[in-house]
C-alpha cells in the first residue's frame, strides 16, 4: 500500500510574529549567583589546562 506524501512546512511569515516574541534573545542570569558560578567555572577550567 502507498503512503500520503507529506507537504514541506510552509515558513514563517516574519512580518506575522507576535511582538513579544521579538523580545527574546538569549537569556542568563544577571545575578550575583550567577557571576560567582561562572568565574567558579573559569577558574576550574584554567586549573585542569595547567
Amino acid at each position: 500500500m502507498k503512503r500520503a506524501k507529506r507537504q514541506a512546512p510552509k515558513p514563517r511569515n516574519p512580518v506575522a510574529v507576535a511582538p513579544i516574541l521579538k523580545k527574546g534573545g538569549a537569556h542568563a542570569r544577571r545575578d550575583k549567583r550567577a557571576t560567582r558560578a561562572a568565574l567558579k567555572a573559569r577558574m576550574r577550567r584554567e586549573d585542569g589546562e595547567a
